[in-house]
């Protein structure tokens, strides 16, 4: 008669660690909707206001903070893309850092975000560029809030696309738009 082991095999898998880029003065509603529904199936990391936590007017040193502090650690960015979001400069900071780690990248479409004339949205242009290339994923907010399922299979298909279509060429955005 033999015994196995059973200890690793009754472990839970570990939570995978998603960071979430947001428009923090338009937009917060959301993220807590979005943290709230997926904390226990997900580690949600934030910037909780980058303005306020790091108080320092040096670009490279914010990015390294970006990088080290909140992009690290988790495997994909989602971004919630509403009204203003395009124009927000630690926004742009954020999906730069995702790409430079070569992370996942979802651009969501939150019900705040304006439709154009010509059926489309304004989104930030460094997601835009990826979303071109097929490296990000864009979907709509009920797309990703419909389960947790269906938002476990948009995380592992971002993360599984190809590294070679990262679009990361832009300057960094140095303001608010």
């Amino acid at each position: 008669m033999t015994y196995g082991v059973l200890g690793s095999s009754l472990q839970p898998p570990a939570k995978r660690k998603v960071f979430v880029s947001y428009h923090h003065g338009a937009d917060q509603i959301y993220y807590d909707a979005f943290s709230k529904t997926f904390c226990d199936d997900y580690d949600v990391i934030t910037d909780n206001s980058l303005e306020r936590r790091i108080d320092s007017e040096d670009v490279d040193y914010v990015m390294q903070r970006i990088r080290d502090d909140y992009v690290t650690g988790s495997s994909c960015s989602i971004v919630l893309v509403g009204k203003d979001t395009w124009g927000r400069k630690y926004v742009d900071w954020e999906i730069k850092a995702t790409l430079e780690k070569e992370h996942g990248l979802i651009g969501v479409q939150l019900p705040t975000a304006p439709i154009t004339p010509q059926n489309t949205v304004t989104v930030p242009h460094r997601l835009n560029d990826n979303i071109k290339s097929g490296y990000a994923l864009w979907m709509s907010w009920q797309e990703i809030t419909a389960s947790v399922r269906s938002c476990t299979q948009f995380i592992e298909q971002a993360n599984a696309r190809d590294k070679k279509l990262i679009v990361n060429t832009r300057e960094r955005r140095l303001r608010n738009g």
